[in-house]
């Protein structure tokens, strides 16, 4: 037998890793250059048409159902295919990085499923793509082990009965993976992540008596989804497994998706596993898409507007009752809070918090819901199991109360808050610490006792852009402009170097941090996403 061709990709300007053999193998290689052959032009139309589609949003500052579909939205006879086992009962589903001591502890958790992340959660650096890609092959070989070397504290896998389901979640289909070329072109991120998970683990995860299931970000409409479908046919074909055997669940955390959920359905139907709804990333949608529409899509501060704003209870509300119409699995939002150890009187006010949240949920018929800290998983799992007892999901309660009208999901106006000075405080602070973190190849950041991510990054500069483009006056008479966002970023940076002192300043990325926040929040030119120029910046 002839060995096989040498792979057309190359990995470029990467120190080599540990082990990154058993991951960059020439067949996966293969695989993943034979995925960026077939689908990276598609890719590349479907990032032309968000921009077309953009600058319609931006003439007409409306959105609708799309007409030329009304047929797939009117035919009741279609449903998603039946859930596999391991993806029936998801109650409470954690999310995290991929690093070895969070793949250990996500699976030991207690949660149905672990969202595997490699997109906001997780800075893109080679180092974490690579061996985050080794850390799921040991969880399932169980060949997985972890130390602190701080602590001393040893970490280890559970019976696998025990452990969650993985939920992989690859990077988002703007972002490229610059370490991997073809013909001195980057690679899709997403094929990337996809393409060395898929080749690696498919008929592992089958064997376990699972499968190769992923969550889909940032997507922006079912021609989206029509792609990674595609993709999903012709991965199963070429490792030889069944079809249908890949699952994907799609964030629904961007506007022009929101108007689209039935129809992403349809296209993935085959391998359709559920909706989940977002929060940052959505209302980040948002402001990027009606930056040009006026006052009344002027967002007020971001923890003012909670999942009980009406524009988001429509929403959430149109979500489940479209998964559960057509038989799939609809998801709820995280909680973020991560437990003080100091301090027991936030903790109590904080699982308030949690519960009310997730209780709402369970009640509105979500079939499971997110958190970000292990401690959290058995608040969030009460209030799911009140509502369904023994039953692995409440995919029978159909909503069919609800009635969702198109200007209903985009009626930000309908929200009694405005934009304040303390908002704006906020938003620098949480933008600068979390940058800085990023920058580091942190893409998961404790941040005022939050779970921060991308999108907390996001809708962070996206507020401040869009209060200093509306003109808002804050309460306290000062006007939301560039000089007083400087103002509020150098006083943000000095208290920092006072925090944490001289040494760990220095050794930080903050100034840098610092100069990226103000260029994507005070630039004329709107930048689509924020990890488009920080990616740029990343070392490694």
């Amino acid at each position: 037998m002839s060995a096989p061709a040498p792979s057309p990709l190359a990995v470029v300007d990467a120190e080599p890793l540990p082990r990154q053999e058993e991951v960059l193998t020439e067949a996966a290689l293969a695989f993943v250059a034979e995925l960026h052959r077939r689908f990276t032009p598609r890719r590349d139309e479907l990032l032309a048409r968000r921009a077309e589609r953009r600058a319609e949003i931006a003439r007409t500052s409306t959105l609708d159902f799309l007409p030329e579909t009304a047929a797939i939205r009117a035919d009741d006879s279609w449903k998603v295919a039946p859930a596999p086992a391991a993806l029936n009962d998801r109650r409470v589903e954690i999310t995290g990085p991929t690093d070895r001591k969070m793949t250990i502890n996500a699976l030991n958790s207690g949660a149905r499923v672990w969202l595997a992340d490699f997109e906001d959660a997780s800075a893109p650096t080679w180092e974490n793509v690579v061996l985050g890609q080794v850390n799921l092959i040991d969880a399932y070989t169980r060949n997985i082990d972890f130390t602190d070397p701080r602590s001393g504290k040893s970490y280890a896998l559970k019976p696998a009965d025990e452990l969650a389901t993985v939920v992989m979640r690859p990077r988002g289909w703007h972002l490229e993976e610059r370490h991997l070329t073809f013909d001195g072109r980057p690679v899709p991120g997403a094929l990337v992540d996809f393409g060395l998970y898929f080749f690696h683990n498919a008929q592992r995860l089958i064997d376990l008596g699972k499968g190769p299931y992923f969550y889909l970000p940032k997507t922006e409409s079912h021609l989206e989804a029509r792609l990674w479908n595609d993709i999903f046919v012709f991965a199963q074909e070429y490792v030889g497994i069944p079809q249908g055997t890949v699952r994907a669940t799609v964030l629904i955390e961007t506007i022009t998706a929101a108007y689209e959920m039935e129809e992403i359905l349809y296209e993935l139907r085959d391998h359709a596993a559920g909706l989940n709804a977002g929060r940052w990333d959505y209302l980040f949608s948002i402001v990027k898409n009606f930056r040009d529409g006026g006052a009344k899509f002027v967002l007020p501060d971001r923890n003012a507007v909670t999942m009980t704003a009406p524009f988001m209870r429509a929403y959430t509300e149109l979500l489940v009752r479209t998964c559960h119409k057509r038989g799939a699995h609809a998801i709820g939002g995280m909680a973020a809070f991560i437990p003080s150890r100091k301090d027991a009187e936030v903790n109590k006010v904080a699982f308030e918090k949690v519960k009310a949240d997730k209780d709402r949920e369970a009640g509105d018929g979500f079939d499971g819901s997110w958190v970000a800290h292990p401690d959290l998983v058995p608040i969030a799992m009460a209030s799911f199991d009140a509502v369904l007892g023994d039953k692995p999901n409440q995919k029978d309660r159909l909503r069919e109360d609800v009635s969702v009208a198109p200007g209903d999901l985009i009626a930000i106006d309908s929200l009694d808050a405005r934009p304040t000075y303390d908002g704006l405080v906020s938003a620098v602070q949480v933008g600068i610490r979390y940058i800085e973190a990023w920058l580091r190849g942190l893409g998961a950041v404790a941040i005022f006792n939050l779970m921060e991510d991308a999108a907390t990054a996001e809708i962070s500069r996206s507020q401040i852009w869009q209060w200093i483009n509306a003109g808002v006056v804050f309460e306290n008479g000062k006007s939301a402009t560039p000089e007083l966002a400087r103002e509020v970023a150098a006083e943000e940076l000095a208290a920092i170097r006072a925090e944490i002192g001289e040494e760990a300043f220095a050794a930080g990325t903050w100034q840098q941090a610092h100069d990226l926040l103000l260029h994507v929040s005070l630039d004329a030119d709107y930048a689509d996403f924020l990890t488009l120029p920080a990616y740029e910046q990343l070392v490694g």
